[in-house]
């Protein structure tokens, strides 16, 4: 699939989570689906809570890592490892040494 060598990119000038929800949104539209589209396929009561996490102001719960996973058709370690580097980067940082380096 053409999206899966999509990372998201590193900038100084972004908040991390605007960075994340760019991606987000690129993996999302990559699929040719929308916002409400991808909120059923997740059965999230309010497709909104996709807007809120591509413009970087949320953060999907890990208990639906993998589910997300899925519904963007991605590798689920391979998305773990991208939300954590940009939701925990000290962690990321701890686990796996590099805070610069896209996992996807």
């Amino acid at each position: 699939m053409a999206y899966d060598k999509i990372a998201p990119t590193a900038s100084r000038q972004k908040e991390p989570r605007a960075e994340l929800g760019i991606w987000l949104r690129a993996l999302r539209e990559a699929r040719g689906i929308s916002q409400r589209q991808l909120a059923d396929e997740l059965s999230l009561p309010y497709y909104t809570f996709i807007s809120q996490l591509e413009t970087g102001r949320g953060k999907i719960p890990s208990a639906r890592y993998c589910d997300w996973a899925k519904a963007l058709e991605q590798e689920p370690r391979d998305f773990m490892m991208t939300l954590l580097r940009y939701y925990e980067p000290e962690a990321y940082g701890m686990l796996f040494g590099d805070t610069q380096t896209t996992t996807n």
